[in-house]
């Protein structure tokens, strides 16, 4: 959003929608995923560049850091691979063009609205790498003092406050995780709140538009810190502002992942290909996690336009997404993937539970197992980062 919520766009998204499944929340999630063990790799490839392309989420930002790091340190190219890297946007869905059968290779995107696509018959795409651990989503409202009536002291702090305010969220699937927090609550959208759809800043939260607005903690939230308080003159604080983390409320989906076509994959020589891929990507965000500054380097070298005091915000809050990796980058941990499956019925993105094959682990296994660098990160310690004004 922006990332992964602004991977959508409006006709295109909407057309998506119109083909969108309903279903019933009653289906019991597998939890089990298909074999970890590591398939045969063949050897390395000699002579001429396999060429491939990835399709990014969204335009060249820090979110993609370790795929432009692997790109500049060699490491693609250290696989016989050259890879052309697509920048995204409000026009690109890229589940659709990575469904594509002449599409790209590999595709980024967030898992529900990938499920959404396969449970239409719309695509064979197949998870095949985990990449963040954890989901990026927040929903953020003023704290007491600071809000529209700064005498009031009544401030939202868990979905359950949902009742009878503004509840600002991006549409086209980037939504779910609240709306199905509120859910948990018995609180449904447009009946005990009003959804209000919230362009792609905070601008109606800064305005005083709505109670609580949905934000991307390594972006929008970043967003309200940068901006200055009227009363002050001065930046807004953390203190200012209440966090709802949907990782603690239990809705958390998974996000940015690495997905191939399952016919592709089924081609002589391309689960090589694919291995190729994930050791060099993984092998980047690895570097991302010892050299934030170089790989916010390699982002603007890429061509993001975002300024450099929120570009460093961003790449210092990605890497908290990724590390630790319990089960090494690139796993899949069967009670989130669980816990997304349940939030995704439930919210009606899919019917039932997806078929065995939607995501597959012994691809990213196998390419873990020849990178000597540390695939875990235990000992990752997130950094702090200075706000500046307008993140410049």
């Amino acid at each position: 959003m922006s990332d992964p919520r602004r991977s959508l766009g409006l006709l295109a998204a909407t057309a998506l929608l119109i083909a969108a499944c309903s279903g019933g929340a009653g289906a019991t999630p597998t939890a089990v995923p298909p074999t970890d063990a590591p398939m045969s790799e063949a050897p390395a490839t000699g002579g001429a560049m396999t060429q491939v392309q990835l399709q990014l989420q969204w335009e060249p930002q820090a979110q993609f850091a370790g795929y432009f790091a692997a790109q500049e340190e060699g490491y693609y190219a250290e696989e016989g691979l050259e890879v052309e890297i697509l920048r995204g946007g409000a026009e690109i869905i890229p589940q659709n063009v990575g469904s594509d059968p002449n599409g790209p290779e590999f595709t980024i995107s967030w898992v529900p609205k990938v499920l959404e696509v396969r449970a239409n018959g719309q695509s064979d795409l197949v998870n095949i790498a985990q990449v963040f651990q954890r989901s990026g989503t927040r929903s953020v409202s003023w704290a007491a003092g600071a809000g529209p009536d700064p005498t009031s002291e009544e401030v939202i702090t868990s979905p359950e406050q949902f009742a009878g305010k503004n509840i600002g969220v991006w549409d086209f699937g980037n939504e779910y995780e609240v709306t199905a927090a509120g859910l948990l609550f018995g609180l449904e959208q447009n009946e005990d709140y009003t959804k209000v759809i919230q362009p792609f800043d905070m601008s109606l939260l800064l305005n005083r538009e709505i109670d609580v607005a949905e934000a991307m903690i390594y972006n929008e939230y970043a967003q309200v810190l940068e901006a200055e308080n009227p009363k002050t003159g001065n930046l807004y604080q953390p203190e200012d502002l209440n966090v709802i983390d949907y990782n603690e409320v239990g809705t958390a989906m998974l996000q940015d992942a690495i997905f191939a076509r399952e016919a592709w994959l089924a081609e002589e020589g391309n689960e090589d290909i694919a291995v190729r891929f994930l050791r060099a990507s993984f092998r980047g965000w690895i570097f991302c996690r010892e050299n934030q500054d170089k790989c916010i380097e390699y982002t603007v070298n890429a061509g993001s336009t975002l300024p450099a005091g929120h570009q460093r915000w961003m790449m210092n809050e990605i890497n908290p997404l990724i590390w630790p990796s319990p089960n090494g980058i690139g796993s899949m941990n069967g009670d989130t993937w669980a816990q997304t499956v349940r939030v995704s019925i439930e919210a009606g993105i899919i019917p039932s539970d997806p078929e065995q094959g939607a995501f597959r682990s012994d691809l990213a296994l196998t390419a873990r197992q020849n990178i000597t660098e540390d695939t875990v990160g235990d000992d990752f310690e997130k950094g702090t980062v200075e706000v500046t004004p307008g993140g410049e």
